[in-house]
């Protein structure tokens, strides 16, 4: 049983990935900057900045300062759902974003955060109103 839920999670979640990656792929023109994420096109993006632990933490931020990352990061018009510091990691940030914008926020992680940090980038989708609804019809509620 717990095999088959491992599957279908696994599955599921490169399903996700793969419409993802057609629609960034199939782009041809620039993200608009007005995009705003709606209930048929918003993606939630968590991104794990996984600092150099080797080097000091001064040398981390000049790097990110000269590589404007603070400038760029996030790009306008991206909603921050939150921003933590995970000690002994680095920083997790999880955005709410157009899909049709992925590529852009990828982007600006690629010329600005690479070198300072290593990223894994993690998108999802808002499945708290189905999840709950299945949760009721289960227990009755």
């Amino acid at each position: 049983m717990r095999s088959n839920r491992r599957t279908l999670t696994m599955a599921a979640l490169l399903t996700v990935a793969l419409a993802l990656t057609s629609t960034t792929m199939a782009q041809t023109s620039p993200p608009q900057d007005d995009a705003a994420p709606t209930a048929d096109n918003a993606v939630l993006l968590t991104i794990f900045f996984k600092h150099d632990q080797s080097r000091p933490l001064s040398e981390l931020n000049a790097q990110l300062d000269r590589q404007g990352f603070r400038k760029a990061f996030p790009p306008p018009g991206i909603e921050v759902v939150s921003w933590y510091v995970m000690m002994g990691i680095g920083q997790v940030v999880t955005l709410r974003l157009p899909a049709s914008r992925l590529r852009e926020v990828n982007r600006v992680v690629e010329d600005t955060a690479w070198g300072p940090y290593r990223t894994e980038f993690y998108p999802t989708y808002d499945y708290k109103a189905v999840g709950m609804a299945q949760h009721e019809k289960a227990t009755g509620n």
